[in-house]
């Protein structure tokens, strides 16, 4: 193993290690959350958009195919092997990104607050949830979500 690493180039792996480090997930402080009361007036099936983090596979790809590539062959020979691993793992990475970018069922839910005033979100499925129903909006903006009461 230690053979591998050693003959992979050190820009390689450099780039490996920023792409991972920046994927990190970075812990947060717990915030307050806004509760706001209210009657579902109105349900409507939605799709909502994948979250996903677009291009990030075609590029470790592309990352992960110089590395593989550069263990083959040698001069000129070994930069080509690099080029084409390169592609590959890009292409190959890029296939997976549209696989996984397939949109997931949602419901734009309007309810109406104890003031009278109207608030739609867009959230995933709950099917527990029916007009006329007393529920809570936790949160805002694009992490509210509405719950039952």
């Amino acid at each position: 193993m230690y053979r591998i690493i050693s003959r992979l180039p050190q820009w390689t792996l450099l780039v490996g290690v920023l792409i991972l480090t920046g994927c990190a997930a970075q812990q947060q402080q717990p915030q307050n959350v806004e509760i706001r009361k209210g009657v579902v007036e109105q349900i409507t099936p939605t799709e909502i958009k994948s979250e996903g983090h677009p291009g990030v596979a075609a590029i470790v790809g592309g990352v992960a195919g110089a590395g593989l590539g550069s263990l083959m062959g040698a001069g000129t020979g070994k930069d080509v092997m690099m080029v084409m691993g390169a592609i590959g793992g890009a292409i190959g990475g890029a296939a997976l990104d549209k696989k996984y970018e397939k949109p997931i069922s949602g419901q734009q839910v309007i309810v109406r607050l104890n003031n009278g005033v109207l608030v739609a979100v867009t959230q995933p499925v709950n099917s527990s949830l029916h007009t006329g129903q007393a529920v809570y909006i936790e949160g805002s903006g694009n992490t509210a979500r509405v719950v039952p009461q």
